[in-house]
């Protein structure tokens, strides 16, 4: 069986997670991963509570009780599953007109192997606790640096992520 480096796949490693604002006020959630042997990059637009969840882990700041992500590793654990592998593998059109990344998780459990689809983000965010490499389909990556390279505000929104810094959650009050 080949490995899926050998089949168009580009391992990458999880960089950070980095809030952009726009001159509108808005802020943007944006997930950065870098590639291991290769000087690749691709940033993936998220939503704000997976960005949140995401930047917990990564910065370690924990909860005393499990946030979505850490209760479905608890799951996966209590059935003797494991993550062996991420692949950010696809592309699909949305609604809006744009492009949404799609996700498959390798889970190796008591039946076997199984492929679960999954959003980016949240595939990220199970490999970001317990790890597992992360593939990225080489179209994927040629798209994405495409799409960087538009002029646009979007682009230049996934340009600005590249040089933010990660992003902190800084834990309330513990009384509150």
């Amino acid at each position: 069986m080949p490995a899926v480096t050998d089949t168009g796949f580009v391992e990458m490693r999880l960089r950070k997670v980095v809030g952009i604002g726009s001159a509108d006020g808005d802020i943007s959630s944006v997930v950065v991963l870098h590639g291991v042997s290769e000087d690749r990059h691709l940033q993936i637009q998220i939503g704000q509570t997976e960005a949140f969840n995401l930047s917990c882990t990564l910065t370690g700041v924990e909860f005393a009780r499990p946030m979505s992500p850490q209760f479905a590793v608890g799951l996966l654990h209590a059935l003797g599953g494991r993550i062996r592998q991420v692949r950010i593998d696809r592309l699909m059109p949305v609604a809006a007109g744009g492009t949404a990344y799609c996700a498959t998780v390798e889970v190796e459990g008591a039946t076997g192997v199984e492929l679960v689809d999954a959003r980016p983000s949240d595939a990220l965010n199970l490999v970001a606790l317990v790890p597992a490499p992360i593939f990225v389909a080489r179209d994927v990556l040629a798209e994405a640096e495409a799409e960087r390279q538009a002029d646009s505000a979007e682009a230049a929104l996934l340009r600005r992520a590249l040089e933010a810094e990660q992003m902190t959650v800084r834990p309330g009050h513990p009384d509150r």
